[in-house]
């Protein structure tokens, strides 16, 4: 199982417990990856993470600093985009794929597109959509 299949601290018993900075630094890591897998430059990257381009590509070469509340409410809602992806989709590369892809449910924009509005309900609204189709929460 990677790294991006064990975090989710956005449901679960964890739900309303806070996000240590540990946590929140393997949450980047995993993110990292996870935007290798979505094939998105590093200044799309910063703004999915609210951070200058110039504090991403440090974080990413030399790990990540103290993240903020908001910081880690953005990472906890990518890995749960990842999370409802992964089990909506069998083949992983499917779900990678329809994050770009053109969506109804996005008035025909794709939901990196919605995310890259880089406000944190632009990344919640994204969310909400997978945990509504696949049913769960």
């Amino acid at each position: 199982m990677s790294m991006l299949e064990l975090v989710d601290t956005a449901s679960g018993p964890f739900q309303n417990s806070p996000v240590t900075q540990e946590e929140g630094a393997a949450m980047f890591r995993a993110a990292m990856t996870l935007f290798g897998k979505w094939g998105i430059t590093d200044e799309q990257a910063a703004i999915l993470t609210d951070m200058p381009v110039r504090t991403y590509r440090r974080w990413k070469a030399e790990g990540p600093g103290r993240m903020s509340r908001d910081g880690l409410a953005r990472l906890s809602n990518l890995m749960g985009i990842h999370k409802a992806l992964r089990l909506i989709f069998q083949e992983p590369q499917r779900g990678y794929s329809w994050v770009k892809a053109n969506n109804t449910a996005f008035e025909g924009a794709s939901a990196l597109d919605v995310m890259l509005g880089g406000e944190l309900t632009d990344l919640m609204r994204v969310r909400r959509y997978l945990d509504a189709e696949r049913g769960g929460w």
